[in-house]
């Protein structure tokens, strides 16, 4: 499909190019008038074909492909050849009827640029496939200052710093680096599962709410990617708040308020003095932390370049100052000999090795009378903070070069480099002091750096300036992509254009960080931002466990570094973790992270992204599949699967798929609407002249079924008549044991009215197709009736059971009690019996078999050896309709027998012979006469009568078996005529 700037899809035409019922060689419904006494009316016509002619020559102008091309100099146009199909570019591979690779990948020799690809499925069922080609303007980062840098910046952070020896301390050396190997194992499993669903394909903006959102479903994924948002957003204004507390601690005469507080803590340990501890005044840490953010903004909104020139200037210093620490650690011993600095000492690593848990003041500082007491489980909660930020890099997916190349290298570079760090100080900062000065000194850094402390000021502001940049950096980023994917219209206010950058995002970001700082305490929500950063991580490691267990075709990451183990065991460390910091926390961010999830799929739209549980569903319904078997359902684990045939007898009002009412009865044949129905319709003519006409029936259908919320799925079948598609359907429907085991259609009342001559026999031969393919048969007569769900019954449900049918009718009984609609209504079973039989008998075994059945119902035997037929009809409402079969029987028997007499032939009914014994069709009307006049008199004002359908007799006309069937159903509202097939649905055991 050609585009204003040359662009060529793979689809030429997707299917929504026939929304109006209208293709190449297409049908369209044509608006047409319903009947006066039947509401339900259908007609599909085919389209003049002039018309047809007119749409397809316009289809094909509108998409001719014009593709510039260089040739000795010269630029022209390649000349396009029409035939019968349309217009289509010269092409040495039009054999194969699609585009060739040059055209599809639009090479630099062929068209510049693309069309975007749209950034869901929702934006068209079969999105076309397009190869989108990089704006020139646009600013792309390599790994390095891509993903690495901003990694880097923010996993090293101000815990490093003022914490870390404090950890130490109390932990013990030995358990320290138990401490940093847990913690960076979850972080580096996260990076493993990343790095292999980075590179399964091309990835767009969102980072890790992409992958999270393309593994797990839209719901999940942006329920995950708020919380990840909103954690990045708050962390953000944590980072401005170290930042700034630490410059206004280094520099307590910038304080513009000058009002510190000071706090007076004894410690328990052998330090001889006490500790004094100051803490800006809070309208400083307020007044600068708004500075700094808005300036951190203005630094976001220059765009990628701007951030990628300033990134270094925070980075490097901080390098420097760690660098400056470690010289310091090895020049300890000549500088400080008496302070508790040991230098690096063999005594002070074995003093330290074990571990000091035991209670501090709010200040960390040793106390026995403190409140708070440390232990692993609280290290940990502590010290996790200081490995998170690996999502850095993803999060600005959408400006990477290369994601999959990127993402993987940087990630995990960042990761191991800063774990390698880590682990190495946990033994330097053990071997350098001992355990009293490691504990009570914050910033031991700052007093072992060479040459000045102040140049571990210099890197803590730093530092956490660095991870505040790259926190407002992604979490717009973040929005907008969810934003971009249109899951939520309320979040349609922060969508962007490709290569834009996220103006409203930031803003809001920004207004979620000045809010944050102007609150000035965040301790209560600091652990919820640790739970929302691990519950990102878990739902990274759940996707790629999901992905490589299931092992789709389309699973090939590059990145062969994987096991579907990895990635659950690192999803098994992130909720351990996070249960360790706080249980409380836990749930409370589980608990928003499923109210969101809840809110999306209410107000969120529908898409199918190809998620991971989509494949489960998939291979899970296979297995099922392959266990049920091709053996016989239990009695007892047998479901109606009703196939409803929606093609309706005569019109149905334009647009209108399907009788109102049949998706209405097919939830009634459920119980608590489980169990799946399958919607058939068939159109008349040539498949491939009908094909886009059968994909318009179809999600004209499926949208009734998902309006009616019914479940079930829609299928149209193309047949040159009624009869041949549906003896296709009947045959072929479903699989192995899901196949439809109940046809569900409507009783065709109008057929005589209508003078529809052909409905006889196609509706003969439907009944005896089902019998043949041993399906079961409901018809229903009087659908335009049948109640909804909110139209309470009351009454009975009759059933007049004159066959066995294994259990059906007394099923379909008890599945309609369960309705809210025919709840307040009571059963009863009329039995037949015959002339000679024994009534009360039989009452009493039908009595038993109910009861075995557990099945509450009134038994009524009626017997028919009083039935006289001249004295029943002198009092039989029905003996007119009865005199009017008679007479067109004999109407049509005289006709066949003076066309056989002029023919010198058989009798021939519907194309083939009969053999009509009057005195058994006499017979068959007087007992249909009966059975009607039986259902007036007890049935009158049932809700709902059930009875058992005759079987055509063979080599009887169609016109007369629908005689009979008339008589049955003459004068009774609501009918349901259904006969079972050779097999019990219904058990006596349990």
């Amino acid at each position: 499909m050609a585009d204003d700037n040359n662009g060529v899809d793979i689809e030429e035409a997707d299917d929504n190019e026939f929304a109006a019922g209208r293709g190449l060689g297409g049908r369209q419904y044509r608006p047409v008038f319903a009947h006066d006494s039947d509401r339900a009316v259908l007609e599909m016509s085919s389209i003049d074909p002039t018309a047809r002619a007119s749409s397809s020559a316009s289809l094909s102008d509108t998409n001719d492909l014009k593709i510039k091309v260089a040739s000795d100099g010269n630029d022209g146009l390649l000349p396009n050849h029409r035939d019968i199909n349309g217009s289509h570019p010269e092409s040495k591979l039009e054999l194969f009827g699609f585009d060739s690779l040059v055209n599809i990948l639009g090479l630099k020799s062929m068209a510049s640029d693309q069309q975007q690809a749209p950034s869901s499925p929702r934006d068209g069922e079969d999105a076309p496939i397009h190869i989108e080609r990089p704006k020139g303007n646009n600013v792309k980062m390599g790994t390095m200052m891509g993903v690495f840098v901003p990694c880097l910046q923010s996993i090293l952070g101000i815990i490093y710093y003022i914490r870390f020896s404090w950890i130490v301390g109390m932990a013990g050396i030995g358990q320290s680096l138990l401490l940093v190997a847990f913690c960076g194992s979850c972080t580096f499993l996260t990076t493993i599962s990343l790095s292999a669903i980075a590179t399964n394909g091309a990835m767009k903006g969102g980072g890790p709410y992409y992958l999270i959102g393309r593994a797990l479903g839209p719901e999940v994924g942006v329920s995950i990617g708020l919380c990840f948002f909103l954690g990045n957003a708050v962390a953000g204004a944590l980072y401005v708040l170290g930042a700034v507390e630490t410059f206004l601690n280094a520099i307590p005469a910038a304080g513009i308020f000058r009002d510190t507080q000071t706090f007076m803590m004894v410690n328990g340990t052998n330090v001889a003095q006490p500790v004094a501890v100051t803490s800006p005044n809070l309208h400083d840490l307020q007044v600068y932390g708004i500075v700094v953010t808005i300036i951190l903004c203005f630094i976001v909104f220059g765009g990628v370049k701007i951030i990628n020139r300033v990134a270094p200037a925070f980075l490097v210093p901080v390098v420097f100052s760690l660098f400056c620490i470690f010289i310091g650690i090895f020049l300890a011993r000549r500088d400080y000999p008496t302070d508790g600095i040991t230098g690096l000492s063999l005594k002070s690593f074995r003093d330290n090795w074990s571990s000091a848990y035991q209670k501090t003041n709010n200040a960390g500082v040793p106390d026995p009378n403190g409140k708070i007491y440390w232990d692993f489980n609280a290290l940990v909660g502590l010290f996790f903070p200081a490995v998170t930020g690996i999502m850095a890099g993803s999060n600005r997916s959408s400006s990477l070069k290369d994601t999959q190349r990127s993402i993987p290298v940087g990630t995990l570079a960042a990761t191991v480099s800063t774990s390698i760090l880590y682990l190495i100080t946990v033994l330097f900062f053990g071997a350098l002091a001992t355990r009293d000065k490691l504990l009570t000194d914050r910033l031991l850094t700052a007093t072992v750096a060479w040459p000045i402390p102040a140049i571990t000021y210099i890197g803590i502001i730093l530092s956490t300036l660095g991870a505040a940049l790259q926190s407002l950096t992604g979490a717009p980023r973040l929005l907008a992509a969810i934003a971009n994917d249109d899951i939520l219209p309320v979040l349609n206010y922060f969508k962007v254009g490709d290569g834009n950058e996220p103006h409203a995002a930031t803003l809001f970001t920004a207004f979620i960080c000045i809010g944050c700082v102007i609150i000035g305490n965040l301790d209560l929500i600091t652990p919820t931002i640790t739970m929302f950063y691990l519950l990102c991580y878990g739902g990274v490691n759940l996707s790629c466990f999901l992905l490589d267990l299931l092992d789709a075709p389309s699973w090939r990451p590059r990145w062969k570094f994987h096991h579907w183990s990895l990635s659950l065991f690192g999803a098994v460390i992130c909720i351990v973790i996070m249960f360790l910091i706080s249980w409380a926390f836990t749930v409370i961010s589980l608990a928003l992270a499923t109210l969101i999830y809840y809110y999306v799929s209410i107000k969120g739209k529908a898409g199918d992204w190809g998620d991971g549980f989509k494949s489960a569903y998939f291979q899970l319904a296979l297995r099922s599949l392959r266990s049920l078997g091709a053996s016989q359902v239990h009695p007892k684990n047998w479901y109606p699967i009703p196939l409803i045939f929606c093609r309706p007898w005569g019109k149905l009002p334009e647009n209108v798929p399907c009788h109102p009412k049949l998706a209405d009865f097919a939830n009634c044949m459920k119980k608590k609407g489980r169990g799946m129905s399958m919607f058939v319709s068939i159109l008349d003519g040539d498949y491939q002249e009908c094909a886009e006409d059968a994909k318009v029936a179809c999600r004209a259908l499926s949208t009734y079924i998902e309006y009616k919320r019914c479940e079930g799925v829609a299928e149209i079948v193309v047949a040159p008549s009624m009869s041949d598609g549906f003896r296709g359907i009947v045959q072929t429907m479903g699989l192995g044991n899901l196949k439809p085991n109940i046809v569900v259609m409507r009783y065709p009342e109008i057929w005589r009215r209508e003078n529809l001559t052909e409905i006889p026999a196609t509706f003969v031969g439907i009944i005896n197709d089902c019998i043949v393919a041993n399906k079961a048969v409901v018809i229903v007569k009087g659908l335009d009736e049948w109640p909804n769900e909110y139209q309470r019954q009351y009454g009975t449900i009759d059933l007049y059971w004159i066959v066995r049918d294994g259990g059906l009718m007394l099923l379909l009984s008890q599945l309609l009690l369960t309705k809210e609609s025919f709840e307040s209504c009571k059963i009863q079973v009329f039995c037949i019996a015959e002339e000679d039989s024994d009534a009360e008998e039989l009452k009493a075994d039908v009595k038993k078999f109910l009861y075995d059945l557990r099945m509450q119902a009134e038994v009524i035997v009626i017997s028919m050896k009083s039935w006289d037929p001249q004295a029943e009809q002198q009092q039989d409402e029905s003996v007119e309709a009865f005199a009017s079969a008679q007479e067109r029987i004999g109407a049509y028997l005289g006709e066949m027998k003076e066309k056989a007499r002029i023919e010198g032939g058989p009798l021939m009914a519907d194309g083939k012979q009969v053999v009509v014994n009057e005195q058994q069709v006499e017979k068959f009307l007087y007992t249909t006469l009966k059975l009607n006049s039986t259902i007036l008199r007890y049935s009158r004002m049932a809700a709902v009568v059930l009875v058992s359908l005759p079987p055509p007799p063979l080599n009887h006309p169609a016109c007369f078996y629908m005689e009979y069937m008339d008589l049955l159903v003459e004068n009774v509202p609501r009918l349901l005529i259904v006969r079972g097939y050779r097999r019990d649905v219904v058990t006596l055991f349990t």
